[in-house]
């Protein structure tokens, strides 16, 4: 009987996922882009996260058409109505694309990864 050593000794190891953020700083740089845009910037970093490697790009694509569609209708519905909600629309996409933006190099999530 002959020793065939084990053929994964040798085996190229896989490159770990890419990094979308290099520092702290670039995570609360990243971060705050959503939100001093008043979310008209909400799919910038995650199609930079695309670009990068670090997401799918579908994902991405999601996000630039769920941006581009409670913009258009907050536009559309925006008026002198006091029960106009479209603020709060607007605000939940700020407030929801700030808080993926600050969680795109978790390990914990997954999906789109």
């Amino acid at each position: 009987m002959t020793y065939s050593p084990n053929p994964y000794v040798n085996a190229p190891i896989t490159p770990p996922r890419p990094r979308m953020f290099g520092s702290t700083l670039a995570r609360v740089v990243w971060t705050l882009v959503p939100v001093l845009s008043l979310g008209l910037l909400a799919a910038v970093p995650l199609v930079a996260a695309a670009v990068k490697g670090v997401i799918k790009p579908w994902l991405a694509g999601v996000y630039v058409a769920v941006e581009v569609a409670v913009l258009i209708f907050a536009t559309a519905v925006s008026g002198n109505d006091p029960q106009n909600w479209t603020g709060l629309l607007l605000v939940l996409l700020l407030l929801i694309s700030a808080t993926h933006t600050a969680l795109l190099d978790s390990e914990r999530i997954r999906i789109g990864k």
